[in-house]
């Protein structure tokens, strides 16, 4: 089965293309994604195993020529996240909502909301999560101040996945 990001660059691949349509299938797995006027639709099936399978080699993707002449895609760099040893038994859990992509700022050439240190309020909003292009803005939920950010910029987030450690005041 493919890995989160190698799907996630197919959908970038075949949003910038002209594909209506790709279909990807392997060993009982099979992805298809639709361009339609909202967006863009991923639908994965997980294989179901009855038996044992020895390791093979990863299949490869055969990409077509319109989708391959696209531009390539840049990523940001993360600043490093600065580790704090504090006892975290008496701090605050700011989790994330939803599954979707940190943003620890409002634009790739802004500051960010928060940093280690920062002192926020219960309705400040501490970063964006972003999933299925909606921009959701997580507030910090306590008045304190931020002890560790426990994610990096970019990163993709779980359901409940602390995001950050707050002392509350």
């Amino acid at each position: 089965m493919l890995k989160v990001q190698e799907i996630r660059e197919l959908i970038k691949l075949v949003d910038q293309s002209s594909l209506d349509e790709f279909v990807y299938e392997f060993e009982g797995s099979k992805i298809k994604m639709k361009k339609n006027v909202a967006g863009t639709e991923v639908v994965t099936r997980p294989a179901v195993q009855t038996a044992v399978v020895e390791q093979t080699p990863q299949p490869q993707v055969v990409v077509p020529a319109a989708v391959s002449q696209t531009a390539p895609v840049e990523e940001k760099q993360a600043e490093p996240v600065k580790e704090v040893n504090v006892d975290t038994s008496n701090l605050h859990k700011i989790t994330s909502p939803m599954v979707g992509t940190f943003y620890q700022s409002p634009s790739p050439d802004s500051d960010a909301y928060v940093k280690v240190g920062s002192k926020v309020s219960k309705d400040a909003i501490v970063c964006i999560v972003e999933a299925m292009k909606l921009f959701n803005e997580i507030e910090a939920e306590v008045n304190g101040e931020i002890v560790e950010i426990l994610v990096k910029d970019g990163q993709l987030v779980e359901y409940g996945q602390p995001l950050f450690l707050v002392k509350p005041e």
